[in-house]
């Protein structure tokens, strides 16, 4: 490590303005540090890659406009054969986002909060000294650096922090909003031929409806790939999407082998995607960037002004380590059969493991089951 006394232009630069970056620079900002994020895309909320489901914690975390949200009560969970059953817990509710809209909210609540906003600026390297970080091509340094550049962070990369190494892939496409789907469920559809290691969804979005579905590599080898064209033709004759305009699409890659290890070095410290901070099962993290976010961006100003404890240490110790939700993805990620899908999916203690999953321990109201053969809103419309 070479020493270096040079004062740094920053006491903490966040690489990423993601969901747990703006989170985390806000914070730390409030208590006092001057910060400055780095990300390389021309503007908050561009190349959007999450489809923005947020659970009722996420909005506990950190309140969101309710204007760029959409409020949806309860899960419809189909089998492979078209069966479904709807699953509501009292009191609970997921929230669908305008995601770009959101992030453009929490970078100017960033920059409020005195933030300075790099845009268009990418993180190429560092050098790490003994009261600072110098980044490379960016002709600044700061005190500390936190990486929140996602799944395959560049940070990770340059300081041999732990990365990701288990991936699912994910498609969407948004479509116009169409009055074909339920807007009181998120439309989840569990088919281990279209969708193995994971599920399709239809979203009723905000001013738009969303529908994707991801995949996983195999634990037996070799790798999957989603075929949203495939899937597309299962559910069109329910929701006539053929019929509706496509206004944007998007894939990407979405971490689920878990926390990465290292988290953190000498004044770095990943946090968010780049961490590995996503369900292993349910590929949820966007509550998991807010509550860690906000948690490293006030263990970093602690320790810059208060003496406080290394941040690395501080988080190492409470980020979740998602034991049996990785081993609840090996067992997913096998596919089991749909013909065993469509004989369980609705028993009781399917059922009951269905409650866990969404609502963790919230009591599951019973709602009605319905076959295929009944008549769908599409096929009343077509």
């Amino acid at each position: 490590m070479v020493q270096n006394t040079k004062f740094a232009d920053y006491d903490l630069a966040i690489v990423g303005a993601s969901f747990a970056g703006l989170i985390a620079a806000r914070t730390a900002a409030h208590r006092g540090l001057k910060v400055a994020i780095i990300d390389a895309k021309t503007e908050p909320g561009a190349r959007v890659r999450t489809t923005g489901i947020l659970v009722k914690e996420a909005v506990d975390e950190c309140d969101i406009p309710a204007s760029l949200t959409r409020k949806i009560p309860g899960v419809r969970l189909y089998a492979p054969n078209g069966n479904y059953t709807d699953l509501t817990a009292p009191g609970y509710y997921f929230l669908a986002t305008d995601t770009p809209a959101i992030m453009r909210w929490l970078a100017r609540e960033a920059a409020r909060a005195g933030v300075d906003l790099l845009f268009g600026a990418r993180f190429t390297g560092a050098t790490l000294h003994e009261t600072h970080v110098s980044l490379h091509g960016l002709d600044f340094s700061a005190r500390y650096v936190l990486g929140a550049d996602g799944a395959k962070s560049s940070v990770a990369k340059a300081f041999d922090l732990g990365r990701n190494t288990e991936f699912m892939i994910g498609l969407e496409t948004e479509y116009e909003e169409t009055p074909t789907v339920d807007p009181d469920f998120l439309h989840c559809f569990i088919d281990t031929k279209l969708a193995p290691g994971y599920l399709g969804w239809v979203v009723p979005g905000v001013g738009m409806t969303q529908v994707g579905l991801a995949v996983s590599d195999s634990i037996f080898g070799g790798a999957r790939k989603p075929n949203f064209n495939a899937f597309l033709g299962h559910i069109d004759s329910r929701f006539a999407f053929w019929n509706c305009e496509v206004l944007r699409k998007r894939s990407g890659p979405i971490p689920c082998g878990g926390l990465v290890s290292p988290l953190s070095t000498h004044r770095v410290l990943l946090t968010g995607d780049a961490a590995g901070l996503v369900s292993p099962l349910t590929a949820g993290g966007i509550r998991l960037a807010f509550q860690y976010g906000r948690r490293a961006g006030a263990a970093i100003a602690n320790y810059l002004l208060d003496e406080g404890p290394d941040p690395g240490a501080v988080m190492a110790s409470e980020y979740p380590r998602f034991g049996v939700k990785t081993w609840m993805r090996r067992i997913w990620s096998a596919a089991p059969p749909n013909a065993f899908l469509n004989a369980t999916l609705f028993t009781p203690p399917m059922r009951a493991l269905a409650q866990r999953i969404y609502f963790e321990k919230r009591r599951l109201l019973p709602r009605r089951f319905q076959s295929p053969n009944e008549k769908s809103l599409a096929g009343n419309l077509l």
